[in-house]
């Protein structure tokens, strides 16, 4: 579980994926830890979310209909460069999440993940963006 820096602290993750009953799951489950989740279903709706809002995390997945989660991860990283990204893949799809890396990704997961894993990658991503300085914040 997530321990908040400061009491009422909490970490807004914005998470990306066409699967849309994992990511109800997936929301409720973190909602209930301190976590304030924003759906999006697609990569053009994550990217339209991210215009208006500000996030500590994203998590994205990398394989869905409208853009892979590749072609998200480049766009987010031209807006918001300091924002950290959690790559969620399917087995077999390592090379791509490795690509990720290489663009900016903080880390990935191989899909389905333990809630357990995925809180410990959000906490880091969260914490490290703390200790970075922010740049600019470019709305598109």
């Amino acid at each position: 579980m997530i321990q908040n820096t400061k009491e009422g602290n909490v970490i807004n993750v914005l998470l990306v994926d066409d699967e849309k009953g994992y990511l109800n799951v997936l929301s409720n489950r973190l909602s209930r830890r301190s976590i304030i989740a924003t759906k999006a279903f697609s990569g053009t709706e994550a990217i339209q979310i991210l215009r208006k809002n500000d996030f500590d995390v994203v998590v994205l997945d990398l394989k869905m209909e409208d853009m892979n989660g590749i072609e998200v991860l480049k766009v987010i990283k031209k807006m918001v460069p300091e924002l950290p990204v959690i790559l969620l893949t399917g087995h077999g799809s390592q090379e791509a999440a490795r690509e990720g890396i290489s663009l900016g990704a903080f880390d990935y997961l191989t899909k389905p993940c333990e809630l357990v894993d995925l809180m410990d990658k959000i906490k880091q991503a969260h914490q490290g963006r703390l200790e970075t300085p922010k740049g600019s914040h470019i709305k598109w």
